[in-house]
């Protein structure tokens, strides 16, 4: 018989598959297009367990916004730059392994790809995709006034616009090269945003 911490993870487990599989499937499709016929074959589970964790596709979709590509942003950009007693440093190399990593090309950054999708369609989406890329903003802004009290960002650079500039920037990288489906334009572009970065220090 099992114990109900068993239980427990036996459930999150299945929740954590039904988000991974749902992230994949709306990463190469989008949200409107993802199947959900097609999520359960990748997981091998059943609509009643889907279900039970996810009463609608909705839930599903808001759910990988939520703890999917929001735990995705903590672990690589989100805690460094929190933890960083160098952010401007931390900062380029973040975007330095970014640029290292152009397989992003193929099919463009999930973040951005549901807010061209769903933005203008759902109000639900649009706050949850706002409120991300406003922790994402906030983070960084506070990062560049840590380093700017450390003597290592210019005292007239706004820190909040530049953070804003920066993460225009990166997501405008990420789009244009998926259009263009090139490598090489991704890179360069990154190379210019790098650049920008270097020059904000002292």
């Amino acid at each position: 018989m099992r114990t109900k911490t068993q239980t427990t993870k036996q459930a999150d487990l299945t929740r954590d598959k039904l988000l991974e599989a749902a992230f994949n499937e709306i990463h190469r499709y989008g949200f409107q297009a993802a199947s959900l016929s097609s999520i359960l074959a990748n997981t091998g589970l059943t609509k009643g367990a889907l279900y039970h964790h996810f009463p609608a596709k909705h839930d599903l979709g808001l759910a990988v916004v939520d703890e999917v590509i929001e735990q995705i942003l903590a672990e690589t950009i989100f805690i460094p730059l929190r933890d960083s007693p160098h952010p401007i440093k931390t900062l380029q190399d973040i975007l330095r392994k970014k640029r290292g990593k152009p397989d992003i090309v193929e099919l463009g950054c999930p973040l951005n790809n549901l807010m061209q999708e769903m933005s203008p369609l759902d109000e639900q989406f649009r706050h949850r995709l706002n409120a991300l890329m406003q922790r994402w903003q906030d983070t960084l802004a506070d990062a560049l006034r840590r380093a700017q009290k450390q003597g290592q960002v210019r005292k007239e650079i706004n820190c909040s616009m530049a953070a804003l500039f920066i993460i225009s920037a990166w997501e405008g990288c990420v789009g244009i090269a998926k259009n263009m489906q090139s490598a090489k334009t991704y890179q360069q572009c990154f190379d210019q945003l790098i650049e920008y970065v270097s020059s904000l220090a002292n």
